[in-house]
């Protein structure tokens, strides 16, 4: 399986978060992260029973783990409550862009050409046409809150800054992003019994929670650890400019919306940005 199939496996799974989170909507978010990074970390657990060294990893490389899947998910929350949803996850799409141009500065031996500048944009145009034509081009209101941008481009920065990290430091197995998810989820449960109100799941609940786990906030992770080990992270951080796109029309599938004229330009432009990515070699 070549690292482009892996970084798409993670980018379609991923795609189905939206329509999940919508379905979980309810649940307190902390609470529902942490479930589903436990559940998702379950994954690798056999395999770190069998083998002592599957979690055998310098604290470094741990705290690079939780940094990347804990922070991401906590500076993303924080900005969802303090800033209009939709802007806010609109910025912290940031995250495939910073990929692209962060790659120079710190990876060693890469090198940011302007097709791959012009990809990054092009892609950035399309995901944000996406997302935004979703509420038929709707700005935020006045009233908001706008410091709550700062976190989700936290968020950003912190997602693309673990993605490239993961190839500095010492090589570790895949089957080790189940520690960083397990750790990562026991911080989120540890922030809701802090933070939010205790409730109780139905069945339908915990089915959804457990879906959510094992695909979006589990596997996910692991393909794109994979990919990223085995491809060019200027061209995956393109091929991601794909997840809003799929987000948004899974999501609009779901809630019966019809296929509006930016989702298909969007369309156009990120596949085109992928593409352009690609071929920067």
């Amino acid at each position: 399986m070549s690292s482009t199939l892996h970084a798409l496996a993670a980018i379609a799974l991923w795609a189905t978060l939206a329509s999940l989170g919508t379905s979980l909507s309810h649940l307190p978010p902390f609470l529902l992260t942490g479930l589903a990074l436990v559940i998702g970390s379950a994954m690798s657990w056999p395999l770190a029973l069998r083998d002592r060294k599957a979690w055998a990893i310098p604290p470094c490389t741990l705290a690079l783990g939780v940094y990347g899947l804990f922070g991401f998910h906590f500076l993303l929350f924080i900005a969802l409550r303090h800033a209009p949803p939709v802007e806010a996850n609109l910025v912290n799409y940031l995250w495939p862009l910073f990929m692209v141009v962060l790659a120079p500065v710190l990876l060693p031996g890469m090198s940011l050409r302007p097709l791959h500048v012009l990809a990054a944009l092009l892609g950035f145009a399309g995901a944000a046409i996406a997302i935004l034509g979703a509420r038929g081009g709707a700005g935020a209101s006045g009233a908001s809150s706008y410091w709550g941008f700062l976190p989700a481009l936290g968020s950003a920065f912190i997602w693309a800054s673990y993605s490239l990290w993961t190839q500095r430091v010492p090589a570790f197995p895949t089957t080790a992003i189940g520690l960083f998810g397990l750790l990562s989820g026991a911080l989120s449960l540890a922030c809701h019994a802090l933070l939010e109100p205790s409730v109780a799941l139905s069945p339908h609940d915990w089915m959804l929670v457990v879906l959510c786990g094992l695909g979006p906030l589990g596997a996910a992770f692991f393909f794109w650890d994979l990919a990223l080990k085995r491809g060019d992270a200027r061209q995956i951080g393109i091929l991601s400019y794909l997840t809003p796109l799929a987000s948004t029309a899974l999501l609009m599938l779901v809630t019966g919306r019809a296929l509006s004229w930016s989702i298909a330009l969007a369309a156009v432009l990120i596949i085109s940005a992928a593409v352009m990515g690609t071929r920067a070699r």
